[in-house]
């Protein structure tokens, strides 16, 4: 009897720490993933993809997305859903960053835009 205790102790010991491994390298990925999109973001704006009010509203929704995730991280458990959230939330963040970046808006103080350079003729 002590022995099947024992047994039944140590594995449940054992399965708590591999969770705690999986959710440990989960938050690791995920704040690579937003380390990753801040570069993006820096980048963007150092090389004039970015307006000024586009890498504002990108840094403001990181900045979303980093409540989202301590929420999600609070009681010390990321369900299937939290996760899944968080997920949604950094792709539709990547994607948001993508397309500002492409997009034909450019900042108008920075490198090779200096005070000869002249806007876009609309039509």
């Amino acid at each position: 009897m002590k022995k099947s205790i024992v047994l039944m102790l140590s594995a449940f010991i054992l399965a708590t720490a591999a969770t705690v491994r999986s959710s440990e390298a989960n938050a690791a990925r995920r704040d690579v993933r937003q380390a990753r999109q801040h570069a993006r973001i820096h980048q963007g704006v150092q090389s004039d993809e970015l307006t000024r009010g586009e890498a504002h509203r990108v840094r403001k929704n990181q900045r979303r997305i980093n409540r989202l995730e301590n929420r999600a991280e609070n009681d010390g458990v990321v369900t299937a859903t939290e996760k899944a959230r968080l997920e949604n939330a950094q792709d539709r963040a990547s994607r948001q960053i993508y397309r500002l970046k492409h997009n034909d808006n450019q900042r108008g103080d920075g490198p090779g835009n200096g005070a000869g350079a002249t806007a876009p003729a609309s039509n």
